[in-house]
């Protein structure tokens, strides 16, 4: 740290450092190095990147014209393009309002489409104030580009150019899983049971693979009906995960700032402690499960106070199977399967219990999930009652087996029979 003096040299040897010298022989550069730098001197500053203690080593406003190699090797690290932000801003029309198709606490999300190749991507442009440099940003999008899944929505590029940090995504089309449930317009089909189902089956497959396929796990952070992306098949695919982590990296936020804007869905640890988990992300799983059941608002400030909240509304059905009926959507009343109901309904109050260490494993849910998908179809729940509606509308019949009371109607016939014989027998004497 007492080379400070020597800044301008400091950089040129630590990317003559980054390229596996053992040695430091004096070379020619672009720029000179002061005559006097003394090879032990620039040995332990080359180290200091690693611990993060160079701040000064790489100034944002000039990242992009002096990269270090360290940077140059974390770029070649990220599956993905580098767009110069000229090209990005010229995708959304220079990032005009009418191009805005959503927000979070540190970013904004804008339609856009490429010049060079035409495509429809979605840009998400980060706070710019939340970074330090570069190498903080590029490590982060270098993890988040090796993650694929079929139920991940894919990132195609970045942009570290000076100060501005953006995200290049796919677009997809159908909108968010709020989209589907929520306020729909009359000439709009409500979202069927099965689809639903088949929605939950796949966030929780994504959810899955970032806790324990991801290499380093992912904690998602604010998964929540929002941040479920719909494609025109209705394919789950979920967006904003791992941001928690890049909202974190510049140090002028709380460790889970994302999530401030989800009231209604964080588990109860965040609200004592403020940290996020894995089991955290299996709690906010369980209040997007259970909107998918009900149709109904995490937090909805329309009804009565007793079920603004979904699951303070939802805890007294938990607790008895017979009224698992009437967490179900209206509007897919007559849909749903009776078995499928008892299963989904169950593993829903599992994520939603108040201790993370007894919530389920998301390979629980999957498999769970999974299974109720692959079942053969029951007969509609609607139809369960239909017997008694039939019986009540029928005579009183008294008490005993169904074969007493059609050998009784069966008799009565008879005597009927009998009796228009005797008339006949009257009339003709």
């Amino acid at each position: 740290m007492s080379c400070f003096p020597c800044f301008g040299g400091g950089k040129k040897k630590n990317a003559q450092a980054d390229t596996g010298q053992d040695e430091d022989p004096p070379q020619a550069s672009q720029m000179t190095p002061p005559p006097a730098m003394s090879a032990p001197v620039h040995t332990t500053t080359a180290a200091a990147p690693a611990t993060m203690t160079q701040p000064n080593g790489r100034l944002d406003n000039h990242a992009h014209d002096k990269p270090s190699t360290e940077d140059g090797s974390l770029q070649l690290a990220i599956a993905g393009q580098a767009f110069a932000f000229r090209e990005l801003a010229a995708a959304t029309d220079h990032f005009t309002p009418y191009n805005l198709v959503g927000e979070g606490g540190f970013f904004r999300v804008y339609k856009g489409q490429l010049e060079k190749t035409g495509q429809t991507v979605a840009i998400k442009q980060l706070d710019k104030h939340g970074f330090q440099g570069n190498n903080e940003f590029l490590t982060e999008v270098s993890k988040l580009s090796r993650l694929h899944h079929e139920n991940l929505i894919d990132i195609i590029g970045y942009c570290a150019d000076g100060d501005q940090r953006l995200l290049v995504y796919e677009f997809i089309s159908a909108g968010t899983l709020e989209d589907h449930l929520f306020d729909l317009p009359p000439d709009k089909k409500p979202m069927d049971w099965c689809t639903r189902m088949k929605v939950a089956y796949g966030a929780a497959q994504g959810l899955e693979y970032l806790h324990e396929k991801a290499n380093p796990p992912v904690v998602y952070g604010d998964f929540k009906a929002s941040n479920i992306l719909l494609d025109a098949g209705l394919t789950p695919k979920l967006s904003d995960f791992g941001l928690a982590k890049l909202g974190q990296a510049g140090g002028n936020m709380p460790v889970a700032s994302p999530m401030m804007g989800s009231f209604g869905c964080c588990a109860p640890e965040y609200d004592r402690g403020g940290q996020v988990t894995m089991k955290s992300d299996v709690y906010c799983f369980g209040v997007v499960l259970l909107q998918l059941i009900s149709g109904r608002r995490a937090v909805d400030t329309s009804k009565p106070v007793a079920e603004q909240n979904v699951v303070t509304w939802a805890m007294p059905m938990f607790k008895d199977q017979k009224r698992y009926h009437e967490l179900v959507d209206p509007l897919i009343k007559s849909e749903y399967q009776a078995k499928a109901l008892n299963q989904v309904v169950a593993m829903a109050a599992m994520c939603l219990q108040e201790e993370d260490s007894v919530r389920p494993l998301m390979a629980d849910v999957v498999m769970t999930l999974g299974f109720l998908t692959a079942l053969p179809p029951d007969p509609p729940a609607a139809s369960v009652p239909a017997p008694a509606t039939t019986s009540s509308a029928a005579p009183k019949k008294e008490k005993g087996s169904d074969h007493s009371d059609s050998s009784s109607s069966s008799s009565d016939d008879d005597d009927d029979g009998d009796e228009e014989e005797d008339e006949d027998e009257e009339e003709q004497e």
